[in-house]
C-alpha cells in the first residue's frame, strides 16, 4: 500500500473508532486534532498551489507536515498517540526523499521520486488534515 492508502485505512479506523464510541476524544484530544489540522493546512495549500513549485519546495512542506505530526505526538498519550504514530509512520517513506541531484552516488540511501509520488503524499496529508478537523469537534 502507498501513503495514500495507509492513511485512508488509517482515517476510516478512527473516524468508526469514534463512531462507535471506542475511542472518546478529550479536551486535548480536541485541541491537539485541531493545531496539527492548522498546521497542515498552512503547510500544503491548494493542490494547484503545491504543483506549482520546485519539487525541492514541495519536498520541504512534505517534511514540514510531517514534523507538525511529530511534534504533536510529543505531546499526547493513549488513542491520539496511536493515530498520530500510525499517521507518522505512513509518512516515514518521504524521509527517504531527495529533491535535489547528487554528484555521486552517495545519498545515504535517499531516492529521488516521481513527482506522482509528492502528489500522492499530498493527498495523503491532505486526508490526514481533514480527519483531524472533524476529530477536533467529535
Amino acid at each position: 500500500m502507498g501513503m495514500r492508502q495507509d492513511i485512508e485505512e488509517l482515517a476510516k479506523e478512527a473516524e468508526w473508532q469514534i463512531r462507535e464510541n471506542k475511542w472518546v476524544p478529550s479536551a486535548n484530544d480536541h485541541t491537539v486534532a485541531a493545531r496539527v489540522a492548522a498546521d497542515l493546512r498552512a503547510v500544503m495549500g491548494t493542490p494547484r498551489s503545491q504543483e506549482e513549485l520546485f519539487a525541492v519546495t514541495r519536498l520541504g512542506h512534505l517534511r514540514e507536515a510531517l514534523a507538525a505530526v511529530a511534534i504533536a505526538l510529543a505531546h499526547v498519550h493513549g488513542p491520539m498517540a496511536w493515530f498520530l504514530g500510525a499517521a507518522a509512520t505512513a509518512l516515514t517513506p518521504i524521509l527517504h526523499w531527495r529533491a535535489m541531484p547528487t554528484l555521486h552516488d552517495h545519498t545515504f540511501g535517499a531516492i529521488s521520486p516521481p513527482l506522482q509520488q509528492y502528489t500522492e503524499a499530498e493527498e495523503a496529508i491532505r486526508r490526514l488534515q481533514d480527519t483531524l478537523a472533524r476529530l477536533a469537534t467529535a
